[in-house]
């Protein structure tokens, strides 16, 4: 079910998925894995659980807030919001963008960096003082985690999300 509204659209699907929705960057499982392997071989989907990181990708091109995936009794919702600006985000929405741009750099052989999350909010401000607040938040929330095999400088750090 597609669901729009002024600020937001909301796609459900039935069911839960069998992997969880913080892992729906790096991972792929079909519920029907049959049906999944049918429709591949038809030209209709891929099969490779790339979708996600379509979307997510998109949503820091036109720098959006980040998509909230969210998991019911009897359904998965993926909230994707209208663009907001980064002074009116609320501080979950700031730690799933940081979050979820973690996992993108991380799934494509990088690493996030202070610069990178400056950049995936598009952000040209002076105030450089609340990115690093972004990631300290996103760390203490245990959704990242420095990568200390690159520096132990802060000023250079680079960082991994949770599960890596």
């Amino acid at each position: 079910m597609i669901e729009m509204y002024a600020d937001r659209v909301e796609v459900s699907n039935p069911g839960t998925p069998p992997i969880s929705v913080e892992r729906f960057i790096d991972e792929f499982r079909s519920r029907n894995e049959r049906l999944a392997d049918f429709m591949r071989r038809l030209g209709i989907c891929e099969e490779k659980g790339s979708g996600v990181d379509k979307v997510v990708k998109a949503a820091e091109v036109f720098q959006l807030p980040a998509p909230d995936f969210r998991v019911g009794e009897v359904r998965t919702t993926a909230l994707l919001f209208a663009h907001q600006d980064f002074a009116v985000m609320s501080r979950t929405d700031r730690v799933r963008a940081c979050y979820q741009h973690c996992c993108l750099m991380y799934v494509s052989n990088q690493r996030m960096s202070d610069q990178s999350l400056r950049e995936r909010f598009g952000s040209r401000s002076r105030r450089l003082l609340r990115f690093p607040l972004v990631i300290g938040a996103a760390d203490e929330a245990g959704a990242i985690k420095a990568d200390e095999s690159e520096t132990s400088s802060t000023r250079y750090a680079r960082y991994l999300p949770f599960w890596a």
